[in-house]
């Protein structure tokens, strides 16, 4: 008898893709002039997806406008990004409303960041979890329940993280030490500033050593005889900047306790009216994917497993 396939949830970073499929793409109009690149780049990954991964259960999330706790306890968070352009934007509900149409629930929550409602879900789902995203944050929720896909270049190559994949990159970091790494080091795009003058080798180094932050200065603060090799100039960053590792580290920790409602079962990725999806797929012009949504047959009768 053949062995029954894992469950298996997927969970879209919205924003994250929307952002990498706009700037990865050429602009792309329809006849009335209107941009939509974004949407296109979108359900080329989320497709993707589909038919690679065949979930039984979908999700996606959404980052809100307006500052979230981190900005609160940080108001330079994140500060050096770029604004994206309003074209952007101005297509996300164009996103959801087609996520809407093939019944997959969004996930949205004022303070928050899409990774944090990430997380939550993640840690709650009882089942295989994929997170499809196009940044490696999500990598500090990578468990032996959980993977992250992340998009590399383009909206095309992509890598499939597990615990060992993020060993092999991150020099044998461990998924959950990945906040600690930037509590030294830093994140440049979140404009988090981490430890000055520790780059991520040293970091690495000091992490694999002592395995968290919390332990590193714990035995600095002992003058162990694993602390007393550290050099004194390294050390002396490291006592200089304490507060701001641990500060870093907490901008750093993705959120798992987000208050949302969150039910495996309404997640169910579920026959869709597919007249209704290919109606709105027409209005936006894109009939390569039309095609494909017949010939991929994303449905869930195509996946014939038994439900949750």
């Amino acid at each position: 008898m053949e062995q029954e396939k894992k469950k298996r949830l997927i969970v879209i970073d919205g924003n994250a893709l929307v952002h990498r499929a706009y700037h990865a793409l050429p602009p792309l109009t329809t006849k009335k002039g209107e941009l939509v690149n974004a949407v296109y780049g979108f359900l080329l990954v989320f497709f993707r997806a589909l038919k690679e991964f065949k979930p039984d259960y979908v999700a996606a999330t959404f980052d809100l406008p307006g500052p979230t706790f981190r900005h609160k306890k940080y108001k330079e968070y994140k500060a050096k990004r770029q604004k994206a352009p309003d074209e952007l934007y101005e297509q996300i509900p164009k996103i959801k409303n087609i996520l809407r149409e093939f019944n997959v629930p969004i996930f949205e929550q004022e303070g928050f960041e899409a990774d944090d409602l990430i997380g939550t879900i993640a840690l709650q789902s009882p089942i295989e979890t994929i997170i499809i995203t196009g940044d490696l944050d999500a990598l500090q929720l990578i468990n032996k329940n959980t993977k992250v896909l992340a998009l590399r270049r383009g909206v095309k190559d992509a890598v499939l993280y597990d615990e060992e994949k993020v060993k092999e990159r991150y020099g044998g970091v461990k998924p959950e030490q990945m906040a600690d790494l930037k509590g030294l080091k830093g994140d440049a795009s979140d404009n988090i500033p981490g430890i000055l003058g520790i780059g991520e080798k040293t970091a690495i180094v000091l992490i694999k050593e002592f395995g968290s932050l919390e332990n590193l200065y714990k035995e600095l603060d002992e003058k162990s005889e694993q602390a007393e090799k550290i050099k004194d100039s390294l050390k002396n960053k490291l006592f200089e900047y304490r507060d701001q590792a641990f500060f870093s580290k907490m901008l750093a920790t993705i959120k798992c306790d987000v208050s949302i409602d969150f039910n495996l079962k309404n997640c169910l990725w579920k026959d869709f009216d597919k007249e209704k999806a290919i109606r709105i797929l027409k209005d936006f012009e894109f009939y390569g994917l039309i095609k494909r949504l017949s010939e991929d047959k994303i449905d869930i009768n195509s996946y014939n497993r038994k439900l949750f």
